[in-house]
């Protein structure tokens, strides 16, 4: 049995427009604890995705938070990002990005659907996986497959994993419980019409309360 496991909270950028990128994710990161912020280009070109990106990274650093873009290792070094995430589920290009970025970046992945696909990435030595596809979180809860993929790595696998949850935050309980060591929600915290502080504390509430019911 997996031991219980306080996860941390990660954000993804992906809902978030240019006119009020930088305001609302400040208001995210005074919520409450967050582990790091994944900055996604969400369909932007390379030139708007690194004026989103330069406005971003210093909010997230202040926080103390780490800021991990999305894709693009030119724009990673130009913002002075902390990290690059690869969301092409590609073996290969996420080998030869941990050879040459690690340990100066946090380099992670995504795309990896199957537990022997997943396997074969964790070779490399990312410093994570991510279970879940940036922008398919529209439904309430978060993916059953990304859900069982989280639980069976944490069970397995040292390398830490982050699960992208729902787009309700109402069912964040049982992404919490598969012990991955970090919860990333987007839809949930930067959707129309939300509060994204409130959001933030609130998922800091569950993340407490589910640890301390399965530690009991």
């Amino acid at each position: 049995m997996t031991d219980p496991i306080r996860p941390r909270l990660v954000l993804v950028t992906t809902p978030l427009a240019d006119v009020d990128a930088e305001a609302r994710l400040r208001d995210a990161l005074s919520g409450g604890d967050v582990a790091s912020v994944l900055i996604d280009p969400a369909g932007r070109d390379e030139q708007s995705f690194q004026r989103h990106a330069e406005a971003l990274v210093p909010v997230i650093q202040a926080a103390g938070a780490a800021a991990i873009v999305v894709g693009d290792s030119r724009v990673a070094g130009r913002v002075k990002a902390d990290g690059l995430h690869l969301a092409t589920g590609d073996l290969e290009e996420l080998g030869a990005v941990i050879e040459r970025f690690q340990p100066r970046l946090i380099v992670g992945g995504s795309g990896f659907e199957t537990r022997h696909h997943a396997l074969e990435a964790g070779e490399h030595m990312p410093d994570y996986l991510l279970f879940g596809r940036f922008g398919n979180d529209d439904e309430p809860g978060a993916h059953r497959k990304s859900l069982a993929l989280a639980k069976w790595w944490a069970a397995m696998v040292e390398i830490p994993c982050i699960l992208l949850g729902g787009g309700d935050l109402a069912t964040l309980e049982t992404a919490a419980e598969t012990a991955a060591e970090f919860v990333a929600l987007s839809r949930a915290v930067f959707g129309d019409g939300g509060d994204p502080a409130k959001a933030v504390a609130a998922a800091n509430a569950t993340f407490d309360a589910v640890f301390e019911r399965m530690s009991a």
